[in-house]
């Protein structure tokens, strides 16, 4: 019970409030919430959607996606940036109602088709479990997604899940072409065992890994799993009052991803230095 407690605590209000929908870039579109981005790639062959959130969430989405003049039964292709619930809570129930074709990093979806269950950290946590979903199509590091002109480019950054993935792609605006990178999670989350986790050994390596791909990504336009990551908020209303390309943020992205780095390590020594004798 202190454990379902611990998890629904985690459940901010902001996640399922709604935000409005609105063109990042080129063919590129927030259809989240305030608090869960979820992103639209429109295609002339149908639609790709990152991240399905919670499932309270899905109308919220459908609803975005509509605001925005397009189709939700649309969508063909079904991504995440990771298997925790509160990014892909909701897959199982947007699979049914478009046919989206769902596909996960090889890691992760032990987790996605248990509904949770195999998660390293929240599996025994009823909290955090949701509809078990069949994957149609596993991804690998380096794999690419296409449909219609666009092209996204998962690559591997685990250690926030163990097939956290962070999403790359090229989009084109105003003439000019920029890289995009919508970043997984660097987070390590309350209660992550970064030293002897028997449930995942290998969880520090992985996260160095992660920092590695991270900063070896060329980036243009920031993104990410949660707005918070890129002060979304922010540059919102700095596109409504009519600045140009405001998700153009090289800078932000690069200290967003040393200062995640720096609070791993940290966190990393702290953890290390409580289990020496």
């Amino acid at each position: 019970m202190a454990l379902a407690g611990n998890a629904a605590a985690q459940n901010s209000a902001d996640w399922t409030e709604p935000f409005p929908p609105f063109r990042i870039a080129g063919d590129l579109y927030y259809v989240g919430s305030k608090g869960l981005a979820t992103y639209l790639i429109a295609t002339p062959a149908g639609h790709i959607l990152i991240n399905s959130d919670l499932e309270a969430n899905v109308p919220l989405i459908r609803a975005s996606v509509e605001t925005l003049g397009f189709k939700f039964s649309d969508i063909k292709v079904l991504l995440i940036s990771h298997a925790h619930w509160d990014h892909d809570a909701g897959s199982a129930m947007i699979k049914q109602m478009t046919g989206a074709s769902y596909m996960v990093m090889d890691a992760d979806v032990p987790v996605v088709e248990s509904g949770g269950k195999a998660d390293f950290h929240y599996g025994n946590t009823p909290a955090s479990l949701y509809p078990a979903t069949r994957v149609d199509r596993v991804l690998h590091d380096g794999d690419e997604v296409k449909l219609g002109d666009a092209i996204l480019v998962a690559h591997l950054t685990p250690g926030h899940t163990k097939g956290c993935t962070t999403w790359t792609m090229k989009v084109k605006d105003n003439g000019k072409e920029y890289n995009v990178v919508i970043v997984g999670s660097p987070n390590v989350n309350p209660g992550y065992k970064l030293v002897g986790n028997t449930s995942y050994p290998r969880i520090a390596a992985d996260y160095e890994r992660m920092f590695q791909v991270l900063k070896s990504l060329p980036c243009d336009v920031f993104l990410g799993a949660h707005g918070a990551y890129f002060d979304m908020e922010a540059k919102y209303a700095r596109l409504k009052a009519g600045a140009p390309a405001p998700f153009v943020d090289s800078d932000g992205y690069k200290k967003f991803v040393t200062d995640k780095e720096r609070e791993f390590q940290t966190e990393l020594a702290k953890q290390k230095a409580a289990g020496a004798p």
